[in-house]
Parts: C-alpha cells; structure tokens; sequence
C-alpha cells in the first residue's frame, strides 16, 4: 500500500507539473487526469498483489463500477483534494485503505506535493516520514513514529477545511472550547490529529467514504477516534461499506487521544 501510494503519488506529480484541465463530475466535482492514471495505478497493483480483495475506487465508483465488496476490501481515494490540486496550494493526497468488517483497519496518506508519507495499522501503530516522488524508499527520512495527544486540556487546536466551513461547524468548535484553528486541506487533517499537531477535526458536510478511509487508519493507529455525529451527539465509530447510505459518509468528528 506504501509503495503503491507513492507510485500514484508520482504519476499525479508529473501531470501537476503541467498545465493541465480539470473537467467536471456528474456531481459538480472536479476530476484532472492526474485523479484517473493513479487509480490506474492504485488499481493495477493492489489487483496484482491482492487478487482476492476487491476495490473500491473514486472514479470507478463515479462511473458506476461498483464490486461486490464483502467483508474485506481496499478504498482508493486517488487525488484527494481535487480542489487544492486545481488551485496548486500542494495539500492533496494519496490515499488507501484496507477496511475490514466495516473497519480501517490499515491506512496510508501521501501528500506528493509536500513530501508528507503518513502510514498507520491497527496495532502497529501510525509513522511519518518525508519523502519526495519518485524518490526510492532507501533514500528517503527515516520514519517517525506519531502519537495523538491528550484531548484533555483547556487549549485545543482544531482543523478544518479550507473550502467546507460552515457556520455549524463555527458553532460547533465553539461550544467544545477550541482556542485556535488550523486550516487544511484533504485527508490531511486527520493526519494532523494523528501526530499531536491538532486536537479536533469536525466535518458537518458531505463526505465520501473513500475521502475518510486512509486517515481514519492513521490517526486511529496513532490513538485517535472518529466518531459519527448525529447533531452534536456521538453515536459511535465511523464505519464502512454502509449500505444503507451507499458510501456517504454521515457527519463526523475526529479526535486525538
């Protein structure tokens, strides 16, 4: 999954290079070619290393190609931060997930633009480290291993969306008792949380399962939860391949330790 994170992370990298176009979903999203070549590569080499878990893939799932999933299965998020790659600000990612059972239970996050590599598994723990694409493993920092802080102190530090801020989520960080705000884009955040560098990340908008996958593997191996929201009552861990809502995600907060 590493690997395969940063070959995708490569691919996306040469086309941000570029004067490239952005075309428009059937949802209004973005979509550039550097989102379609890594799922192309994603896809390619987890079918060769894995050919027995199925994936579900952004563009594929966009196109209606839709496997049946079971028990046990990839999530592909390929460009993460389609909107941030547009407006080349360099905080978009790479992301897969290994879901069982309704659970991430491993994760990797790879932000080509910034050199940030964040990986986690449950009971292996969550690691960071910088490397830039097309860089050999070999060569790149040695990794780091992240924790999430206590969430227990009077000062908490937020994070949150660049472009999804909403005044429920201003109202939200205000009655939790946040003291200063950090903004981000894509899978990022959860990232963020994972390695201690914010307390809380609340999403009350849309979100997709693949844009929440990876990084609920790495902040929760780094000793966080994400925790669905039903108003402002948590109702318990956010879950996956959730069949009664198709892959939209419910409204969520991530929290550290």
């Amino acid at each position: 999954m590493i690997d395969l994170a940063l070959k995708g992370g490569a691919a996306i990298d040469a086309i941000y290079q570029t004067d490239f176009d952005a075309e428009a979903k059937g949802d209004g999203s973005p979509v550039t070619a550097a989102d379609k070549e890594a799922e192309a590569v994603i896809e390619a080499g987890l079918k060769a290393a894995q050919p027995d878990i199925p994936i579900l893939a952004e563009e594929a799932a966009s196109e209606g190609r839709i496997p049946e999933l079971g028990n046990r299965f990839f999530l592909v998020d390929p460009l993460d931060g389609t909107r941030e790659f547009v407006s080349r600000n360099g905080e978009f990612t790479v992301n897969i997930a290994l879901i069982d059972h309704g659970r991430p239970i491993s994760g990797v996050v790879y932000a080509p633009a910034i050199k940030k590599l964040y990986y986690g598994a449950s009971g292996e723990g969550a690691f960071y480290q910088e490397i830039a694409p097309g860089q050999p493993r070999t060569e790149a920092e040695r990794p780091h291993e992240i924790e999430a802080r206590s969430v227990f102190h009077k000062n908490l530090i937020a994070v949150a969306s660049r472009s999804h801020r909403s005044p429920e989520t201003e109202a939200l960080l205000d009655k939790i008792g946040v003291k200063d705000f950090t903004p981000a884009g894509s899978s990022l955040k959860f990232c963020l949380v994972a390695q201690g560098s914010a307390d809380v990340y609340p999403r009350l908008g849309r979100t997709m399962e693949w844009d929440t996958g990876a990084g609920q593997a790495v902040l929760e191996a780094a000793g966080g939860r994400v925790m669905m929201l039903d108003g402002e009552t948590e109702t318990g861990p956010l879950t996956y391949n959730k069949s009664e809502r198709g892959f939209d995600n419910p409204h969520f907060i991530a929290w550290g330790r």
